[in-house]
C-alpha cells in the first residue's frame, strides 16, 4: 500500500552543499579579517606607547639636567678675562652641569654636550657628550666620538634657543635668543628651550613629529661670596631661640688651582 501525498526523505544536494561552504568561508575570512586588524591595531598601539614613554623619559633627563647648569667660571688667560662655561648655539648647547646622566654615583661637575649629528637623508640623532673636569681648557677641547651616547633617532631637526629677561636699565627686551656668549652676556640665560623635529612615518603626520624641551635655570648668574677676614664665623655653642648663622659660600673654581 503506497500514500501518494508523502515524500521520501533525501539529502542535500552538490549546489546547496558548495552555497553553505562558500558563506561559512566567507565568514570565516571576515571574522579573521577581522582580528588581524585588532591585533596589528594593538600592536601598532603598544608601540607607539613604548616610543611615547621612551621620548617622555629622554625629554625629563634633559630638563633635569639643563635645570642643574651652574654658574661655573672658567679662569682665562687671555686679555679677555674669566666667562661662564656656557656656549649657545642654534644646533648645539655646552655647560657645566651637577647632573650627570651617564654616572651611575655621583661624579661631582660635569661638562656636557648636546648637538646633533648629521647622518644623511634619514635624518641625525641628538647625541650627548659628558665628561668629568679634569683639565682647564675643557670648553676648547673636541669631544671624541666614541663617547657620544644617542638620545633620539630620525631628527631632521633641532633647534636650541636662550631666554634674556627684560633688563630696563639697558633698555633691553625679553626675547628668546639663537645664540648665547657668555663673554658678552656675563651670565647665563633664564631658560633654554629645545625643539626637536622628527622625520615623518607616514603621509599624515604632515612635516613631522615636534618635541619641546623648556627648562629653566635657578642659578643663572655667578655670585662670588667673599668673607671679610675681620668677621670670620667661629662655630660655638648656639643660644637657644635664636637661627643658625649662615655659612659662607666658597665661588666655583676649576680643579687643579
Amino acid at each position: 500500500m503506497t500514500f501518494p501525498n508523502i515524500r521520501e526523505p533525501r539529502g542535500f544536494t552538490l549546489v546547496e552543499v558548495m552555497i553553505t561552504l562558500t558563506i561559512i568561508g566567507m565568514i570565516s575570512l571576515m571574522v579573521f579579517g577581522v582580528f588581524h586588524l585588532g591585533i596589528a591595531a594593538w600592536e601598532k598601539g603598544d608601540a607607539k606607547k613604548e616610543e611615547f614613554q621612551r621620548e617622555r623619559i629622554i625629554s625629563q633627563l634633559i630638563s633635569r639636567q639643563v635645570k642643574s647648569i651652574i654658574p661655573y667660571k672658567v679662569k682665562s688667560q687671555k686679555a679677555e678675562g674669566d666667562y661662564l662655561a656656557f656656549e649657545g648655539k642654534p644646533r648645539s648647547i655646552k655647560f657645566v652641569s651637577a647632573l650627570s646622566l651617564k654616572a651611575r654615583q655621583p661624579a661631582g661637575f660635569v661638562f656636557v654636550v648636546y648637538e646633533l649629528k648629521e647622518e644623511g637623508k634619514e635624518g641625525g640623532q641628538l647625541v650627548l657628550y659628558e665628561q668629568r673636569l679634569l683639565n682647564r681648557d675643557f670648553m676648547e677641547e673636541n669631544m671624541r666620538e666614541e663617547d657620544a651616547a644617542p638620545l633620539l633617532g630620525e631628527v631632521t631637526e633641532a633647534r636650541f634657543e636662550y631666554y634674556r629677561e627684560e633688563d630696563p636699565i639697558q633698555n633691553r627686551s625679553a626675547a628668546w635668543m639663537d645664540d648665547w656668549n657668555t663673554k658678552e652676556e656675563r651670565e647665563l640665560p633664564k631658560a633654554v628651550r629645545i625643539t626637536l623635529t622628527q622625520k615623518k612615518k607616514d603621509e599624515k603626520e604632515g612635516e613631522g613629529k615636534s618635541i619641546v624641551i623648556m627648562a629653566s635655570l635657578p642659578s643663572n648668574r655667578f655670585e662670588e661670596v667673599r668673607v671679610s677676614p675681620t668677621r670670620r664665623m667661629i662655630p660655638g655653642p648656639m643660644t637657644p631661640g635664636l637661627p643658625m648663622p649662615p655659612r659662607p659660600v666658597a665661588p666655583l673654581t676649576p680643579p687643579g688651582r
